[in-house]
């Protein structure tokens, strides 16, 4: 059991640092190398991905799509204005949400302007999570209805909507309430490119919930329970990772959301459970991964025992998340703050709109 706390993945972050917009185009963000072994540094350009990954090796990526997430409604009896920020669909009508407003309590119910459309709070869950169940299947008209759910260190308007969404995002895999960040800074000749070097691509889903964004609230963080996020891995998919593994390829994620499907992809795989990472693994190193679809609360933070990944590209991320946490466990926590505090004299962006790090 770790005795880290949250203050061990504290550092100060004046918000000059915090990217507003994008930059364009996508691959033209910087990237810092971070040799997680012994700590080394190096400033390139995103684009240079394309020398730093071999042939056989896999790039996984999280195709999940964001949806407008984020809607505007009024109380029916009082008009005041309540903010619902869809999480995770339950059934036809029953949505998970985080509410915001003045006594939003069971029972409430909620207008979405002229649209016709009305939901009521069916079920109080801790803090502001709220069951909101609508009145009529919303999944079609969340376009109309909702906004992009940008962070809230955002405060620039996004003018493309697109622009939260990675190339390679699947229409059919709609459902995240964030995007998997580290994936904005590929693009289509990119991806192209590193095919034909013979960089393998493989896909997995997780749909960005709570787990990713909720901020940690207790001291020892080994005492945090993160919340479930559904994630799924195919089995053409788990093929593709498995065979490579055994021809000598890495196993890169694109991201931390990718890290957290790939890992509880082996753990299911040596019979264990997600939700105690820390076991022991048996004699042998490493074997083949397998195919799943299930919710995951796999919470990674240093002292775990990776499993699958071999690499990661990823974002610089919020003090004190489990974000920072994870890559804290894949590269040490002093190399990753020596990193952050690097960035910051090299005048790096940081969080969603930010700059990419290549931890190998």
């Amino acid at each position: 059991m770790s005795n880290l706390t949250l203050s061990d993945f504290d550092y100060d972050l004046p918000e000059s640092f915090i990217a507003q917009t994008p930059v364009e185009p996508r691959d033209s963000s910087r990237l810092m190398l971070l040799d997680r072994r012994t700590g080394a540094i190096e400033h390139r350009v995103f684009r240079d991905i394309l020398d730093l990954i071999n042939p056989g090796d896999v790039l996984v990526i999280n195709n999940t799509r964001v949806i407008p997430a984020r809607l505007h409604a009024q109380k029916a009896a009082t008009g005041g204005h309540v903010e619902v920020l869809l999480l995770r669909k339950l059934d036809e009508t029953r949505w998970h949400a985080l509410v915001g407003g003045r006594r939003v309590l069971e029972g409430t119910e909620l207008r979405f302007g002229d649209t016709g459309i009305g939901a009521t709070v069916t079920e109080v869950w801790e803090e502001s999570e709220r069951v909101v169940t609508f009145n009529q299947p919303v999944d079609d008209r969340l376009d109309e209805l909702g906004e992009m759910p940008l962070p809230p260190y955002i405060h620039e308007p996004l003018t493309d909507r697109e622009r939260y969404q990675t190339v390679y995002n699947n229409s059919r895999e709609s459902g995240s309430a964030a995007a998997p960040t580290a994936g904005l800074h590929f693009t289509p000749e990119l991806m192209i490119a590193l095919r034909r070097k013979g960089v393998v691509f493989a896909e997995c889903t997780l749909n960005v919930g709570l787990g990713t964004f909720q901020p940690v609230k207790v001291e020892r963080i080994a005492e945090y329970k993160i919340h479930k996020e559904l994630a799924r891995l195919s089995a053409d998919n788990a093929n593709v990772i498995n065979k490579a593994k055994l021809a000598g390829g890495r196993i890169i994620a694109v991201g931390t959301t990718a890290a957290r499907t790939l890992e509880t992809a082996g753990i299911l795989s040596e019979g264990g459970d997600p939700a105690d990472p820390y076991a022991p693994l048996e004699a042998c190193p490493w074997r083949p991964v397998i195919a799943f679809e299930r919710d995951t609360d796999l919470y990674i933070y240093p002292g775990y025992r990776w499993r699958v990944v071999d690499a990661m590209i990823t974002n610089f991320h919020l003090p004190k998340s489990t974000l920072l946490m994870m890559i804290s466990a894949l590269a040490g926590r002093d190399h990753v703050l020596n990193a952050y505090e690097t960035a910051k004299q090299e005048g790096y962006r940081f969080f969603s709109f930010g700059d990419a790090m290549f931890i190998s």
